[in-house]
């Protein structure tokens, strides 16, 4: 299995239980893993043989500016299942932080795998 990645990508998104989280948009940072075979694009150079992620970023921008999540759990899921099923990654994993929100800590978040690591 080959992997793209995508590090420290800035999204804004509501996440959160408390009145403020739900209300208004905050910046997370999220990296992502995603496996799939890049067999077929290292013989014929083609953006089509592979997972463009230049699309993957296009997507989630559009996708997490709409919605809102109580936990980073389920936001974090709801991309995992985006890139299996749309993009058609075999695993991914996914690392999501909220940035200062707690005193004395820069970063919190989650990071989960979804799929088949082979």
């Amino acid at each position: 299995m080959d992997l793209i990645f995508i590090d420290d990508l800035r999204l804004s998104t509501r996440v959160g239980i408390y009145p403020r989280e739900q209300a208004l948009p905050q910046t997370i940072e999220m990296s992502l893993r995603i496996g799939h075979s890049a067999d077929r694009a290292g013989l014929s150079d083609n953006i089509r043989d592979t997972i463009d992620y230049a699309a993957v970023v296009d997507r989630l921008h559009r996708e997490l500016a709409t919605r809102h999540f109580n936990l980073l759990e389920r936001l974090a899921d709801y991309v995992a299942t985006l890139l299996i099923e749309d993009f058609g990654a075999v695993w991914v994993r996914v690392t999501v932080a909220k940035l200062g929100i707690m005193r004395d800590v820069r970063r919190v978040g989650v990071i989960i795998e979804r799929g088949t690591r082979g």
